[in-house]
């Protein structure tokens, strides 16, 4: 991100530079992380603060990491089951304090839930069409025995009128689960209507004069105002395929599970 201030914490291997920094005036730390490491960014967020020392500076971003709670194409809750089994199976019941007790194991694991309890500031990076999502959580292989969403999976621009009607939908979905974060002012997020994954991984998609803007800004200038405080950060873009800027993915075939 483009500034001059003091650079975030670039590790966090106990190595006697990094320890010492962690002990500098004005010190930052800055975790992220993309796909299941942005779920993981928002699981683990406040345990991470709580690491340093308490007058730093931390904030998180997470990346294409909010997977949505939301019936597939067949009326299942996929994701959801999916969820319930890594509950069970990493005993994790009680590490979500904001989960209720007729709550649905697997509903804790989402990050409309998990957002509920984070204390830090947190940068929200997801793609309205996210593509992983679209493949796995929206249409997964198992909903989809005829294979008519096989073309719109691989390349949203082969989806059909209906399935871009569903597909507006899993956006609204999305909106929703974020609407409460608006309230957050020390919050931040950049949702853009292009069919992608991770964007911060990439220079193509994080700040380069091709990459995808909302507001005339790129992923990078936003989170940059947002980590460092020039504004508060608020961009949600408009519907597909408004965005002549979205850099969308074609699949020759879908992401791996």
């Amino acid at each position: 991100m483009p500034s001059r201030a003091p650079r975030p914490l670039a590790c966090m291997q106990p190595t006697p530079a990094c320890l010492s920094c962690m002990h500098a005036r004005n010190f930052q730390a800055f975790l992220t992380g993309c796909s299941a490491g942005g779920l993981a960014t928002y699981i683990h967020c406040d345990n991470f603060h709580a690491l340093l020392p308490k007058d730093s500076r931390v904030k998180c971003l997470a990346d294409g990491g909010f997977f949505l709670d939301v019936e597939d194409i067949s009326r299942q809750r996929t994701m959801r089951a999916f969820y319930s089994d890594v509950v069970r199976l990493q005993d994790i019941q009680g590490r979500f304090s904001h989960c209720g007790p007729n709550m649905d194991l697997g509903q804790c694991f989402f990050p409309s839930e998990v957002v509920k309890g984070i204390t830090t500031p947190v940068f929200v990076l997801n793609p309205a069409y996210d593509a992983w999502q679209v493949q796995h959580v929206l249409a997964p292989k198992v909903s989809d025995p005829q294979h008519s969403w096989l073309n719109c999976r691989l390349d949203i621009s082969k989806c059909d009128s209906n399935q871009l009607e569903i597909l507006q939908g899993f956006r609204k979905e999305l909106h929703n689960a974020i609407s409460e974060l608006r309230h957050k002012r020390d919050w931040g997020f950049f949702i853009d209507s292009c069919f992608v994954h991770c964007q911060s991984l990439y220079s193509l998609t994080w700040h380069s004069p091709s990459s995808p803007r909302v507001n005339n800004k790129t992923i990078a200038e936003a989170v940059g105002d947002w980590f460092f405080d020039r504004r508060e950060v608020k961009e949600i873009d408009c519907e597909y395929p408004c965005n002549p800027t979205c850099y969308n993915l074609v699949f020759a075939k879908p992401f791996k599970a």
